[in-house]
């Protein structure tokens, strides 16, 4: 299962997404991940939750941060919830041309039993359509 959550800078994204791995992370039975470009939020979290600097990995396209997740949950068989925040920061990417990305991330998340989070900086309105159907 994949979930964006999508608004404008300043609206509250962060936020969400450090509720979400925190809340997620009392549950024993998962295990969480939570992937940013910086530090600014590591302690911001509980500490059952995994954080992951995605920016000190040079990870720079889709292809990349694909491989990088799927990495991760090879070697942590229990996660149960990845969150992203700020996707757009992690790989550069205009999101009408992120279908391919999202496509491949359905089939991680199904094959492995993982939800995604991600958090997007763009106004829920200006998504491309095939994204709406992420949307919390």
């Amino acid at each position: 299962m994949i979930k964006i959550i999508a608004g404008k800078k300043g609206s509250g994204k962060t936020k969400r997404i450090l509720d979400f791995a925190n809340e997620a992370s009392k549950d024993a039975a998962h295990g969480v991940l939570f992937v940013d470009d910086d530090n600014r939020y590591m302690f911001d979290l509980r500490h059952e939750v995994r954080f992951v600097n995605a920016g000190e990995f040079e990870i720079v396209d889709d292809k990349m941060l694909l491989g990088f997740l799927a990495g991760a949950i090879t070697q942590n068989y229990d996660i149960s919830l990845i969150c992203l925040d700020a996707f757009k920061k992690l790989i550069k990417i205009d999101l009408k041309d992120s279908k391919w990305f999202f496509e491949r991330l359905a089939v991680l998340s199904d094959l492995h039993k993982v939800e995604f989070v991600l958090s997007v900086s763009e106004d829920p309105a200006d998504l491309p359509e095939f994204l709406n159907k992420y949307l919390i």
